[in-house]
């Protein structure tokens, strides 16, 4: 396989194609019912059992940790080796994030004030905003996992394969405190474990540590691992979080989660080099990652608008879930709601974005500092937004709010502060490649 130093079109083919099976996995398995005249969201794999097995085919965010891995160990390398400080390069990496982020967040802040001024029932509030937030989750893991990109490169290097392997035990241990003792706080540092630890096959690929037998062997290995921790038990066959269950596998993510992700990416990974000799038009993949981040962000929004709007209206009928009624009309929302993302998207592709790379001052241990609490504020901010939604008890969450927008404040305008002298100033005046050249 190749170790790719440059740009590497397939990551960006498995990242792109991952968001279009998020989002068409979200789209599929929600389902709107009419409970009083109000409507209310259901969960297709609570009401079918047996579409759990379903998920094994959209559950694909470990391809967007390990193209992430890929990229960011490639942009650290790259400008750790040009002198860049650590704080000025996170700076930069967040606000790509987080200046589409934070057009999101706005816009949902908006819609909330309008709903209270309309004087939508709170509950309902509450419910349709929680569902505008859920898929946030990724901001804050994600965003960790950047902070922490320099360190875990240092690990790679020095400990290779043993670094991954330390983090798939550590899930194990996690799990059995879950499990057995019954300690579900425990559970959350999974999504440090599992998902970084998928991050850093991202190094591994990128370090051209993978050849196709190693990959096919990951799989293996993961298929193995799968059936003996989901086939007899504990763990649910489902990779998305089913309401109500005792044990899940994603929210917080378990090893059954990371068993199923070396199949998947192992799999994927054996499959590079035939795929990449096949690609026509590999410039093409890597521009329409330009739409990845607000295909994921604004997903959800055609799908509440189109039940806010459609059922009400009797322009779609309500069927119960799992009829053949409900299954014709499965195809018919995933195309309403495409035909609203697509031109959503690229509407929102016309925005100005901020400049590459922008100079960066000298860091200091202050501004350091200061950057770390605010990327804790911003991630605080997040996780609160996907657990609790944007309006819990029908009201916009006024603390989260304000440290999101503290946090992400200071993030979006210390890396455009100019740099002021040593190795850094020297640093500045060299040409920094736009992204979308080299590895992004």
């Amino acid at each position: 396989m190749n170790a790719a130093p440059g740009r590497n079109p397939y990551a960006d083919l498995l990242r792109i194609g991952a968001v279009g099976f998020v989002v068409t996995g979200h789209w599929l398995l929600t389902s709107i019912s009419d409970h009083g005249g109000h409507l209310h969201g259901e969960d297709v794999v609570s009401a079918l059992p047996w579409t759990q097995w379903l998920t094994l085919f959209f559950q694909v965010m470990p391809l967007i940790f390990l193209a992430g891995g890929y990229a960011n160990a490639g942009s650290w390398a790259r400008h750790h080796a040009a002198g860049e400080p650590w704080a000025g390069w996170l700076a930069d990496r967040a606000r790509r994030l987080l200046v589409p982020t934070t057009v999101y967040v706005a816009v949902a802040v908006l819609a909330v004030v309008v709903c209270v001024a309309a004087d939508v029932p709170a509950a309902i509030r509450e419910e349709l905003f929680w569902a505008a937030a859920l898929h946030l989750w990724f901001l804050p893991t994600y965003l960790a996992l950047l902070a922490l990109t320099p360190a875990l490169a240092a690990g790679w290097r020095r400990r290779r394969w043993q670094l991954p392997l330390a983090f798939a035990v550590l899930t194990a241990v996690v799990d059995v405190f879950v499990i057995g003792p019954r300690l579900p706080l425990i559970g959350w540092s999974n999504y440090l474990w599992v998902w970084g630890g998928l991050y850093l096959l991202g190094f591994a690929w990128r370090d051209g540590a993978f050849t196709r037998a190693g990959a096919l062997w990951l799989a293996a290995a993961g298929a193995a691992l799968w059936a003996v921790l989901v086939l007899p038990g504990p763990f649910p066959v489902s990779t998305v979080g089913v309401p109500g269950a005792r044990i899940q596998n994603a929210s917080p993510p378990s090893i059954a989660l990371a068993a199923y992700a070396a199949v998947l990416i192992g799999l994927l990974l054996a499959a590079e080099d035939p795929v990449r000799r096949r690609m026509r038009h590999p410039r093409r993949v890597t521009a329409a990652n330009a739409a990845a981040m607000p295909l994921y962000l604004w997903h959800m929004a055609p799908a509440l608008a189109v039940a806010a709007v459609a059922y009400p209206a009797g322009l779609l009928p309500f069927t119960p879930i799992g009829s053949g009624g409900w299954w014709l009309l499965r195809p018919v929302w995933v195309l309403i709601c495409a035909a609203l993302l697509i031109p959503l998207v690229l509407a929102l592709a016309r925005l100005p974005h901020p400049p590459p790379y922008p100079a960066r001052r000298a860091w200091t241990t202050g501004p350091r500092l200061l950057l770390v609490a605010a990327l804790a504020a911003a991630c605080y901010a997040l996780a609160h937004l996907a657990l609790h939604g944007f309006a819990p008890g029908g009201r916009l969450p006024a603390v989260p709010l304000l440290c999101y927008a503290a946090g992400t404040a200071v993030l979006l305008g210390v890396s455009t502060a100019p740099r002021t002298s040593g190795v850094e100033g020297h640093s500045a005046a060299r040409q920094c490649p736009e992204p979308g050249r080299g590895v992004d």
